[in-house]
């Protein structure tokens, strides 16, 4: 369930998060499992979870708030810094997580990739300024200790000048002591590795000749102020000349030590080099967006380029194409983690190869890859390329003597880009991926909105399966099965039915396939099972043993079930049916594809008196040795077998129809025809040796009470 409204509209992440404590518990525990070997604070792990949910809680009203807010961000930025957070490590890694997981782990809008971009540009801003304020108050520290040595001079002048000694040395931070006439008196190695100068040339340097010359007026400024006491310090960004004249933007806190009578002494210079703290932040901004493994682009980069050709200055087309590698698992499973990330580095170098100068190329999952190509010639030129990229993945790879080749399945997207939306453009290739995928891999496919809309169709089809059946829409038909030698009723088929109040009534062919992909197979097949059981239970209760036969489908996912007998012995007894009356119908398939243990279920069952029907739907032989190993009663035939019968068919058809009959009877189980049309047919069936017949010269499906008719008639 999505804790953010995909409309558009802002949602309010206070309420959001009360609603959702677990998927934000469990983002801050990820984040502190990459983080906590970085952190230098002495904290424990329980305590920086924690610490970290609330970030999180800071994280999602940042990114959430109407109008964006950079100054939300910054303050998230200087709290790392205030809990010491403040290894560069640390950073690096919480800006590549918050950047990769923030969106997709609350279900955030993909279109608020840019928001988050911004959102970590300010945090990192806000961390240089936490990091920057945090060194000024240390260098404000390192004055105080200063001041204080001064006046102390006469007391422990030795010791006091030894610890400043020590710190105006070690300190990574520039530092000088400059004479009322502007001399430098004194400097540390870090002030000669900032501006480049030789020691002895600046010794010979004024303060003010080190600045830009456009800086030196408002500094003289700000200098006199220090002097009259109109201020105690003076904290801001200058720029400095290094000594080939390279210009670089420094933080400079400069503060006046008086003597003890109140009189100027000299001024203490604090330099911070501005240009590597803002080169951090633009390094840690690219890492966020960049794959660290394969060095391409990652997903929060590849949005980011959708939203941009999506704008009103995006091109007028574009072409997606997504690779996603067939059976990756396979090669991490059986060669190891190691030779899998060769693997996807190989993939990325062979892409990065085709596209060079066509397109853009992004690791976008796990194993699955994003090219976009701008403005192509055609659709064909960017497929042509897709077909390349394929046969270079399909060479293999050797690794530790092994030739390991992967092949990949690709979902290609050619839309007008300008109006469209990143999150649908994304949308659409995924579900183009799927079908190469579900048309046998290897391959690529081309988005079509028709099947697309036809997809959705059924989506929204399968979607409501639950709600019909909660609505009573469902209900169980039953199809006469007469023997053909009298035409007597003996037995009765099981159909399911779907009254839709908008498509009318629904075959199992119509919905049962999409029964899969919302879990409710096994609910529909126990739901019907059941409704068959307990009509079966009142006509036999009524009629006796004249009551006829209940057929009824056992698919191959319920015969899997561990408890099958007991499950089936149990509805018999609560329903008063005999196992006589119960005749379960497999798939032709089912046979090959059930364990021996499932096999002895079903012996069990035929051993208690329950019939077994091979539904033998498509015609194949039957040829599984699992087939003879079960206990049948009966092999059931349509389609085309028995249709080939009818007058006017091709010999060749009837010939071969007659074969199978024939052979398929040297298995001595009686035969059932479904599909019976016409009199020539079922007269032709029984000449074959078929027993029993079903279809609409029979009569169709009907309900209960029109069966129940018949029995009392």
């Amino acid at each position: 369930m999505a804790m953010v409204d995909h409309s558009g509209a802002t949602p309010d992440p206070g309420t959001a998060l009360d609603e959702f404590p677990l998927v934000r518990e469990d983002f801050a525990h990820r984040w502190t499992a990459l983080i906590s070997a970085t952190v230098l604070a002495n904290i424990s792990r329980p305590e920086l979870e924690q610490l970290l949910a609330a970030l999180t809680t800071q994280l999602l009203k940042a990114i959430s708030a109407d109008p964006e807010d950079p100054e939300h961000a910054r303050r998230i930025g200087r709290a790392m810094v205030e809990h010491d957070f403040i290894a560069s490590e640390t950073l690096e890694r919480s800006v590549a997580f918050v950047g990769e997981h923030l969106l997709t782990h609350f279900h955030l809008p993909a279109s608020w990739n840019g928001r988050l971009m911004r959102l970590l540009g300010s945090l990192a801003a806000g961390f240089s300024d936490g990091l920057r304020d945090r060194t000024l108050d240390q260098q404000e520290l390192s004055k105080t200790a200063a001041v204080i040595a001064t006046r102390r001079a006469q007391q422990a002048q030795h010791d006091s000048e030894t610890k400043f000694r020590a710190v105006f040395n070690s300190s990574a931070v520039s530092i000088a002591v400059i004479g009322l006439d502007d001399h430098l008196l004194d400097f540390n190695e870090a002030l000669v590795g900032l501006l480049r100068h030789p020691a002895a040339d600046l010794r010979k340097l004024t303060a003010g000749s080190l600045m830009h010359p456009d800086d030196r007026a408002s500094l003289a400024l700000a200098v006199d102020q220090l002097a009259s006491g109109e201020v105690d310090h003076l904290r801001g960004e200058r720029r400095m000349l290094r000594h080939d004249g390279e210009v670089v933007e420094v933080l400079l806190a400069l503060s006046l030590v008086r003597t003890p009578a109140g009189e100027p002494a000299y001024y203490v210079a604090m330099i911070e080099n501005m240009n590597e703290l803002r080169a951090l932040q633009t390094q840690l901004v690219r890492q966020s967006l960049h794959d660290v493994q394969t060095g391409l682009a990652n997903r929060a980069q590849y949005l980011g380029w959708l939203e941009n050709a999506a704008g009103s200055k995006g091109p007028d087309t574009i072409v997606l194409a997504h690779f996603d590698i067939d059976g990756f698992r396979v090669v991490n499973d059986a060669f190891g983690h190691d030779v899998g990330n060769r693997i996807l580095v190989e993939v990325a170098n062979h892409l990065r190869a085709v596209f060079d100068g066509v397109g853009q190329v992004a690791r976008i999952g796990p194993d699955e890859f994003g090219v976009l190509v701008r403005d192509p010639k055609d659709t064909r030129s960017v497929i042509v390329l897709v077909e390349n990229a394929l046969e270079l993945l399909a060479e293999p790879v050797y690794v530790e003597a092994h030739g390991i080749a992967v092949t990949a399945s690709v979902g290609v997207v050619a839309r007008r880009s300008r109006g469209a939306d990143a999150s649908e453009l994304l949308r659409c290739a995924d579900i183009t991926l799927g079908w190469a995928k579900a048309d046998g891999k290897a391959q690529w496919a081309l988005y079509d909105r028709e099947r697309d809309l036809r997809d959705r169709d059924m989506c929204v089809l399968a979607a409501s399966i639950p709600g019909g059946l909660e609505l009573g829409e469902f209900r169980v038909d039953y199809q006469p099965v007469v023997r053909l030698s009298d035409r007597a009723l003996v037995a009765v088929e099981a159909k399911l039915r779907w009254d839709h109040p908008d498509r009318g009534v629904l075959d199992p062919d119509q919905f049962m396939p999409l029964t899969t992909s919302t879990g409710m197979v096994m609910r529909l097949s126990r739901w019907v099972l059941e409704r068959a059981c307990e009509d079966a239970g009142r006509w036999y209760a009524e009629f006796g043993d004249a009551a006829p036969l209940m057929s009824v489908d056992l698919i191959a996912r319920h015969c899997q079930e561990p408890e099958l007998v007991a499950e089936i012995g149990g509805l018999l007894q609560r329903t008063g049916v005999p196992p006589k009356l119960l005749q379960f119908e497999l798939h032709e398939t089912l046979p090959a594809i059930i364990t021996d243990e499932q096999a002895d279920e079903l012996d069990i069952l035929s051993s208690r008196g329950v019939r077994l029907v091979l539904d033998q739907l498509t015609g194949g032989a039957v040829t599984s040795k699992r087939v003879r190993e079960i206990p049948l009663h009966g092999i059931k035939f349509a389609g085309s077998i028995v249709s080939a019968l009818a007058g006017g068919a091709n010999l060749v058809d009837e010939s071969a129809a007659t074969s199978l009959i024939r052979w398929s009877g040297v298995l001595r189980k009686p035969l059932l025809a479904d599909g019976v049309h016409d009199e020539t047919v079922a007269l032709r069936l029984a000449e074959l040796g078929v027993t029993f017949a079903q279809g609409p010269l029979f009569g169709e499906a009907v309900d209960a009470a029109a069966i129940r008719a018949v029995l009392a008639g």
